[in-house]
């Protein structure tokens, strides 16, 4: 039995903008999957999160996330955070891989969140003070098949793979898990080798893998006349 055919926990975050250190949360979700298909067990939890801060109204557009919504409904930032942190780092302490799309962007924001309310990071939960094993489609495919042309974006990436979705129900943090988790495994059907690499060792491929990527875009990037907001070559935080 190789790690896909095991328990996945798969994270995403919608937030009030794209800067991992001074955005916030304002929905996430965890949901543990072992198996695939119709047999699948799967075990959902989300929160709504009252980030104390306005959300942005081109935050609202992508995840329609409102202050209102928020204000009425949303949990306190420290009470989720902790919650969201003490599964996974239950997770990741168990050995089963923390799945998510653009992984670097979920799990930065959450260590940031942590720090910004005095909680213990994620990776000082951990035995290894390492956040692994983690498992970012988005990190894979660019490897895999790195000069195909076009987005990959995870709508991009389900078309790409066969995956069906509603686009209208991606940027709802569980719909984008879900569908994270089918596009693992659909991945895998075309790259069938992935499910016989251990999960350690998958990690530190996705870790040299992303430097590569980051590299040689920033240097692509800076060579056009960028030279901000260049992607950091450190994953999966």
């Amino acid at each position: 039995m190789t790690w896909l055919e095991q328990t996945m926990v798969g994270f995403d975050t919608e937030t009030t903008g794209v800067s991992t250190s001074n955005d916030r949360i304002v929905t996430a979700a965890v949901i543990t999957r072992t198996g695939s298909g119709a047999s699948a067990s799967v075990d959902a939890r989300t929160w709504l999160i009252n980030p104390g801060v306005p959300i942005p109204v081109g935050a609202t557009a992508v995840h329609g996330i409102t202050d209102a919504m928020v204000q009425a409904e949303g949990q306190s930032p420290a009470d989720a955070l902790e919650e969201i942190a003490s599964i996974l780092a239950g997770a990741l302490s168990a050995g089963f891989p923390v799945v998510a799309f653009n992984a670097q962007f979920d799990v930065s924001i959450l260590e940031a969140e942590l720090a910004r309310h005095g909680l213990p990071s994620l990776a000082s939960r951990l035995a290894t003070d390492d956040i692994r094993p983690v498992v970012d489609p988005l990190v894979l495919d660019r490897h895999l098949d790195r000069w195909r042309r076009g987005k990959r974006k995870l709508v991009n990436m389900c078309e790409t793979y066969g995956v069906p979705v509603v686009a209208d129900d991606l940027h709802a943090a569980d719909a984008d898990v879900l569908a994270t988790l089918d596009v693992i495994q659909a991945i895998a059907v075309r790259y069938p080798k992935l499910g016989e690499v251990a999960l350690t060792d998958l990690h530190d491929q996705q870790v040299e893998a992303h430097r590569k990527w980051a590299t040689e875009f920033s240097a692509w990037l800076t060579s056009k006349g960028t030279v901000d907001d260049l992607p950091s070559p450190s994953w999966p935080v």
